[in-house]
């Protein structure tokens, strides 16, 4: 069969969509990212003795209003258009009270927390599944897309995001090749710390993560991990690694310490003139909580942790001496695009932040007062539908992220599909980044290496090749899991 490039292009596109990434990234947080919040949440303490909620679920109702007689309909997408309208679900949540540790499941239930913006197509949308002539009917556009919200009135697309990839080590020369940085965005459970272990020219190393009072010698931290000087050679291929962490030991002096010596001088340089138990607490909690989070927050995974700093600390000191090559920040592979499942997620996670702070407040205050604690005096779903809507509104996100939410381009319908396939660098334009705006040879097959727009943006505002496809990721917990339940069975 002599097949042609129209053929092969309608071949692909007529049994999906162009933005069935858009839809199916927004499908995977309805399935997945709302109930993984909630977990993470798992509990509201406020200072109340003896009382607290557990959050026990979370659904998501049908797209709807409600009317200026307070009674609660179905809305449609146009509708909303219309009459400049959020095209939003209502969020219930079931709240648990927990009284000197005996639930009480009857007293609150499900309640009403929020509005959500739905995508359209999306699974949750009421379009979802109509015929054409139905469609047509309720004065919907039959050749819809989707893939965008409907946000008072106005249509907004969520803009995916590049960004480097997270829990992966990328080791890196700089400051014209005087350090050697191994770095990795340690992400896990919606919060991203960035953990770095820097070699200087003399081989000495450091470590610098999120609340540490400065770049802390590693060998230091390893100490304070639990691991022993002799241990901390293990699993050094070359003899130049050796001779690098050989240095560390002894310009450290951490020989003649005990590893409670070495955590409370962490906790000297974290709080100096503090009280020594202070002291202690704060390095044990710097370490435990910032210090490479995706690992783990227990004092059980210190030893992991040591384990993957000597790991950043090999690989610093095999590039420093040209063993084997830097990484490329450019290359595709080390990198990740979140689309508008992700975003939702972040956002979702940071405004529930609020409304668990707004709750604890209600309640704290409504027990100083001595008054009957209801739903009504604890719960205010604004909180929530206000942060979200901003965000959506407006385009600032999450981490002092702008743009991120844009007016969809209704130019043509050409215009729409490319801005709805459009790909954002966190890269600021006015900076040169020379590199990162040049065409990489593995964008092929994933970015389009023709359209980028002129000026300051050029390189750093792409679009998606019309064939390309975009995976929704895998949790990686079930991986871990499951690889791990492999190890115990090879071992026994």
């Amino acid at each position: 069969m002599d097949w042609s490039k129209t053929d092969l292009l309608n071949a692909y596109v007529n049994p999906t969509s162009l933005l069935q990434h858009q839809i199916d990234s927004f499908n995977r947080f309805l399935d997945f990212g709302l109930k993984r919040v909630i977990e993470q949440q798992g509990t509201i303490e406020p200072n109340v003795e003896g009382f607290s909620l557990k959050l026990n679920n979370i659904r998501i109702d049908r797209p709807s209003i409600i009317e200026a007689d307070s009674s609660r309909r179905v809305i449609l997408p146009n509708e909303a258009r219309l009459r400049n309208l959020t095209y939003s679900a209502p969020m219930f949540v079931e709240f648990v009270p927990v009284v000197k540790g005996i639930e009480k499941p009857a007293s609150f239930g499900e309640v009403f927390v929020g509005e959500l913006p739905i995508m359209l197509k999306s699974n949750a949308c009421n379009i979802k599944g109509m015929t054409r002539s139905q469609l047509i009917e309720n004065g919907e556009d039959p050749d819809e897309p989707g893939g965008y919200f409907v946000i008072k009135g106005t249509e907004r697309v969520l803009i995916g995001l590049e960004d480097l990839a997270p829990n992966r080590i990328m080791t890196t020369k700089e400051k014209n090749n005087s350090q050697v940085i191994s770095k990795v965005f340690s992400t896990s459970a919606n919060f991203r710390a960035k953990c770095t272990v820097i070699r200087d020219s003399k081989g000495m190393f450091g470590v610098s993560f999120p609340m540490a009072p400065r770049s802390i010698s590693l060998t230091l931290i390893l100490h304070a991990l639990g691991v022993q000087p002799k241990d901390m050679l293990h699993n050094l291929a070359t003899q130049s690694a050796r001779n690098d962490m050989l240095l560390n030991i002894e310009e450290s002096g951490i020989a003649d310490m005990q590893p409670i010596d070495a955590m409370m001088e962490i906790g000297r340089l974290a709080a100096p003139g503090q009280a020594k138990e202070y002291q202690l607490k704060r390095a044990e909690t710097e370490i435990d909580t910032y210090l490479l989070p995706h690992i783990g927050t227990d004092k059980e995974d210190r030893s992991d942790k040591a384990k993957y700093l000597i790991d950043m600390a090999k690989k610093a000191s095999l590039v420093a001496n040209n063993y084997v090559k830097q990484d490329d920040k450019d290359h595709y592979a080390n990198k990740r695009v979140k689309y508008s499942g992700e975003l939702i997620e972040e956002l979702f996670a940071y405004a529930f932040k609020f409304f668990v702070k707004d709750v604890k407040y209600q309640i704290e205050r409504t027990s100083a007062r001595g008054r009957r604690m209801t739903i009504q005096t604890i719960i205010s779903p604004v909180t929530l539908t206000e942060k979200i809507n901003y965000a959506m509104g407006t385009g600032n996100w999450v981490a002092g992220q702008s743009g991120v939410s844009q007016v969809l381009d209704r130019t043509n319908l050409t215009s729409s599909y490319a801005h709805l396939r459009r790909v954002k660098s966190p890269l600021a334009k006015k900076h040169p980044h020379f590199k990162a705006r040049d065409l990489h040879g593995t964008y092929w097959g994933k970015i389009c290496p023709t359209e980028t727009p002129e000026g300051q943006e050029v390189g750093l505002t792409k679009y998606l090749s019309v064939m390309a496809k975009v995976t929704v990721g895998a949790d990686e917990k079930f991986t871990m899991d499951k690889i791990q339940e492999i190890a115990k069975v090879d071992k026994d």
